[in-house]
């Protein structure tokens, strides 16, 4: 056993990353928490910081699944990473200073969607009408496959989430957009967009206010693209000084040249125009950085992102960890490329 896994089943409150924080008693350090974790999101809700990751074990680090009531029912795809198939929770993490990170486990779980067999990735979580409301992937799908986008709902960030909807929310292929990693965001109007795709396809979609079903765009069009160039994988999108900063992961995601690349524009649908690329391997730090998120801290204009990290002594693909460093700004409002960090 790997001292990452290890470390999760001894602890579920470990103290990370290099932030200083005061009267701190322990050595702030990345990566955050213990664990084979990818494509976090980060979130702030009710004082606390959480993190929502995808659970990364390879087939031989974790016990093979039995099989649950819809991987009976469902003919699985053919070729699936194998796994993918120990892809069927998500947990959490939650922390009131970024050092000091609580693990919340199984926030949701397939036996409680049951369109939903195995590949739940990519969380993202959003506050609306009282409630917490996660959007997820499940069952890797390909054209004429039971599976896509769902959407679970919980009384608190740390759930359990349950289907809201009995259903995919996206269940099909727009625009050549494989329905996975998914992001909602809240423009200032208050209008919710959901932001997913794989296969180099990037769409945008209107959330209804019960983030129950979709809604058209101003032009009549559900399902409006807005590829930038390089695109592969997880978008994510912020709003700062009247600039939309449109982000996502380019390169293979198993391979050295998985990074992250941002672009910018007026509005939440663009016109976005591509400015570079903000986060990549380094080769005395960590390889196949990227799938991020970021994060203002409340007050001040400081900025963080959430990623996911390879070390550089595991060559397995599914073998990634989460880390946390500083995003920043530059006066006339680019980014700067972010410095990875151990300490």
């Amino acid at each position: 056993m790997s001292f990452y896994r290890r470390a999760c089943v001894i602890t579920t409150a470990l103290a990370v990353t290099f932030f200083g924080a005061a009267n701190s008693d322990v050595t702030p350090r990345n990566p955050i928490v213990a664990g084979w974790y990818a494509d976090p999101e980060i979130r702030r809700f009710g004082g606390q910081y959480w993190i929502y990751p995808t659970t990364s074990e390879a087939p031989s680090d974790a016990p093979q699944p039995n099989l649950n009531e819809a991987q009976r029912r469902m003919r699985l795809a053919p070729n699936i990473r194998p796994a993918f198939l120990t892809q069927t929770y998500l947990d959490a993490f939650s922390s009131p200073d970024l050092v000091h990170w609580t693990r919340h486990s199984r926030v949701l779980d397939t036996k409680g969607v049951r369109w939903a067999a195995y590949a739940i990735w990519a969380p993202s979580v959003i506050s609306a009408n009282g409630r917490f409301y996660l959007f997820f992937s499940a069952n890797d799908v390909h054209e004429g496959e039971t599976g896509g986008i769902g959407v679970a709902v919980a009384s608190t960030p740390r759930g359990p989430f349950h289907d809201l909807i009995g259903k995919p929310l996206i269940g099909s292929i727009h625009n050549g957009a494989q329905p996975i990693d998914q992001f909602a965001f809240r423009d200032d109007d208050g209008q919710l967009y959901l932001y997913y795709g794989g296969w180099g396809h990037l769409d945008v979609v209107r959330l209804s206010p019960d983030l129950k079903s979709l809604m058209p765009h101003s032009d009549g069009t559900t399902f409006r693209e807005i590829t930038p160039p390089g695109y592969v994988e997880g978008s994510f999108v912020v709003k700062r000084r009247g600039i939309y900063y449109l982000m996502w992961s380019e390169g293979g995601w198993t391979g050295p040249d998985y990074r992250v690349a941002y672009a910018t524009g007026p509005t939440a649908l663009g016109p976005f125009t591509k400015k570079g690329t903000i986060l990549a391997q380094d080769n005395r730090v960590a390889r196949g950085a990227g799938h991020h998120s970021v994060i203002k801290e409340p007050g001040v204009d400081k900025w963080w992102i959430a990623y996911h990290r390879r070390p550089l002594s595991e060559t397995k693909g599914d073998h990634r960890v989460l880390a946390v460093d500083r995003l920043n700004f530059s006066a006339d409002g680019t980014i700067e490329p972010v410095v990875m960090t151990k300490q």
